[in-house]
């Protein structure tokens, strides 16, 4: 077994190329820097159902922070009026090391995907930006703090809104899991399975896609390997049972967006940190478990019958990706009066 075991970290020193541990700070873009008061203003804004028609849906309703998970754990999440789409809320940790936001990568930035679920007719279903904004200057304890962050004769915009909600987003980072601590030179800190599954992922070629410190491809971090665009076609080998089963060419994917046809069924390839704990799977929900996760993605983006040990071993690796949790608590709201 020892033998095994050395071996494996040997292969794993010179075939790791494509992986990376997470880097202790995300990028922070220029004309939205860092500070304590705006991370909080953003962290009570995450939790502000009064952004929603109805008041009933904040971003943490769909991305629960508190358990640690960022998803809401439901196949598709659930909007203002019991209101349901057709996409599956992705995980908003670690989502500050990625180059594009939403499934079908639409917004460039979080400061760009704060906006979108604002007005969704089906999220948080507000009219306009204009009515977010008139919402939140009835708030005396909102307009102190935007005039204390941001400065300036109007300083409660949806710009600003977007950026301190971005600028808390950019603190929930999952650091030090398994996989970090090995590609770090700890050649404990995963099992022979898990090290068997990650030589496998590279093997199969899942870092063809699923690449880099996020795992989700182009990351913009010194010495990561750069794609122009992190997004894939899923399934890209169609007409497996798979198809049929978890319903995976229903959704046009980008299509959705840019109406052109080379986008048709291009989605943006998700990360897989903390892939255990962000289920279930898939741009629409449907795929129920990890394991099943990993047993579609190999049929639909490689072709390939897994075999049990196989699935297993590689389950074992991801499971090595879930990282250091941020502790969260719910914040105190400001009153309306």
């Amino acid at each position: 077994m020892r033998i095994i075991t050395v071996a494996l970290a040997l292969a794993a020193t010179t075939a790791n190329a494509a992986l990376y541990p997470l880097p202790e700070l995300p990028p922070v873009p220029a004309d939205n820097p860092m500070s304590p008061a705006k991370v909080e203003l953003g962290r009570q804004l995450f939790f502000e159902p009064r952004l929603s028609l109805d008041g009933t849906v904040s971003c943490a309703s769909c991305h629960d922070v508190i358990k640690g998970t960022g998803v809401d754990g439901r196949a598709t999440a659930i909007g203002v009026a019991g209101k349901t789409g057709t996409r599956n809320a992705p995980t908003v940790l670690n989502a500050a090391y990625l180059n594009t936001q939403f499934w079908d990568g639409r917004a460039a930035s979080l400061e760009e995907q704060a906006k979108g679920p604002l007005i969704n007719p089906v999220e948080m279903a507000m009219p306009d930006h204009k009515a977010v904004i008139t919402r939140l200057k009835q708030i005396p304890g909102y307009a102190r703090q935007f005039a204390a962050v941001f400065g300036g004769a109007d300083p409660l915009t949806i710009d600003n809104v977007a950026r301190a909600i971005a600028a808390y987003e950019r603190t929930l980072l999952t650091p030090d899991s398994p996989v970090d601590r090995f590609l770090k030179g700890d050649r404990q800190a995963l099992s022979p399975q898990a090290q068997q599954g990650m030589q496998l992922f590279q093997k199969l070629r899942c870092v063809g896609c699923h690449s880099s410190a996020t795992y989700a491809g182009y990351v913009r971090i010194p010495g990561a390997i750069f794609y122009p665009w992190n997004l894939q076609r899923f399934p890209y080998f169609k007409g497996s049972i798979y198809d049929t089963k978890y319903e995976l060419t229903r959704d046009l994917g980008r299509y959705e967006v840019t109406r052109r046809e080379q986008d048709k069924h291009m989605y943006r390839i998700p990360s897989l940190r903390n892939v255990e704990l962000t289920g279930p799977y898939m741009h629409n929900g449907k795929v129920p478990n990890l394991e099943e996760a990993v047993r579609v993605m190999a049929r639909t983006q490689l072709n390939k019958e897994l075999k049990d040990a196989e699935v297993q071993a590689l389950v074992a690796f991801l499971k090595g990706l879930t990282g250091r949790l941020p502790r969260q608590e719910r914040p105190q709201l400001p009153a309306e009066r």
